[in-house]
């Protein structure tokens, strides 16, 4: 009879680690998406704003036709990526925040665009957007943070692939941005 106890035991203890585990799998993949979602409300916001930036840009730049032109590719790549594909969004951000630079680089150059009221203005909206993306971001790195050191320690590593563990990956500058836009007018 003792024995039995003792099995029973065991089985009820396991059974409670599987739901802790589980548990803890489901609260970090959701934690992950929302701070994902803040990005992507950001992220839909400038990708509204881009187009009426250019358009500004273009009537003061337009022998920066490749400039522009590089811009709005980038914008088209990352708005192609599917929703649900968040590394590849990832990466496809910072190619658009590249393109970006580049933009707000030519209005150094152009002092009649850098006074344009309407210049000034998307510039000034598309820096809050960049303000708020920097803080989900943060927010989004804390989570994909929590979520991988779960699924690859004890005990979620026992049971990361049972229960559909994905690791994530941190939305981190790349070699690119690293380094200072340079802008030439030959």
């Amino acid at each position: 009879m003792n024995i039995m106890l003792f099995i029973f035991g065991v089985i009820v203890v396991i059974a409670i680690l599987l739901v802790i585990v589980f548990n803890r799998f489901v609260k970090n993949k959701n934690l992950v998406k929302d701070a994902w979602s803040n990005i992507d409300v950001a992220l839909k916001r400038r990708y509204d704003l881009i187009p009426n930036l250019i358009e500004t840009v273009k009537g003061y730049a337009a022998h920066e036709k490749t400039t522009l032109e590089s811009l709005i590719n980038a914008r088209n790549a990352a708005m192609s990526v599917p929703s649900d594909d968040i590394n590849g969004q990832i990466k496809a951000e910072s190619q658009l925040q590249q393109s970006l630079r580049s933009i707000f680089a030519l209005g150094e150059a152009y002092p009649d665009l850098k006074a344009n009221q309407s210049f000034l203005d998307l510039q000034q909206k598309l820096n809050e957007i960049e303000v708020n993306l920097e803080r989900s971001r943060r927010y989004y790195n804390g989570t994909v943070r929590e979520n991988n050191t779960y699924g690859e320690s004890m005990p979620g590593v026992l049971f990361a692939g049972m229960f559909g563990y994905k690791h994530f990956d941190y939305f981190e500058a790349d070699e690119a941005e690293r380094k200072n836009v340079k802008v030439s007018f030959d």
